[in-house]
């Protein structure tokens, strides 16, 4: 994948949040933010967000204004994701719709590849 081929897309709602939390951080402004999938979790693999400097090999992608990196290993498990935001009664935050999963632990926050 070359720079800019990033496969993911993020909400409108996940980049209004992703924008609020930039202007409440001082530290992470000017970041883009890097979307990870690290090993951990009961499953094998979970997601990690935060912002942080672009680094060598990395893939970029804007949306609605919010800068997105991701590491090359971390871009080919989120091909074809799509990063909302929600907010609700029971829950809220960032989620994943992911069509590489083959499989979620019971409280889904890691999940096998």
């Amino acid at each position: 994948m070359e720079e800019g081929d990033l496969m993911i897309q993020i909400t409108e709602s996940a980049a209004d949040k992703i924008r609020g939390i930039l202007q409440q951080d001082p530290q992470a402004q000017g970041k883009p933010l890097r979307i990870q999938v690290r090993k951990g979790g009961c499953s094998g693999y979970e997601y990690s967000f935060l912002f942080d400097e672009k680094q060598e090999g990395d893939l970029e992608s804007a949306f609605d204004g919010v800068r997105v990196v991701v590491d090359p290993q971390s871009a080919e498990f989120l091909k074809g994701a799509t990063v909302d935001y929600v907010e609700g009664l029971a829950e809220s935050g960032f989620k994943i719709q992911n069509p590489n999963i083959k499989s979620s632990c019971a409280c889904g926050q890691s999940h096998s590849f």
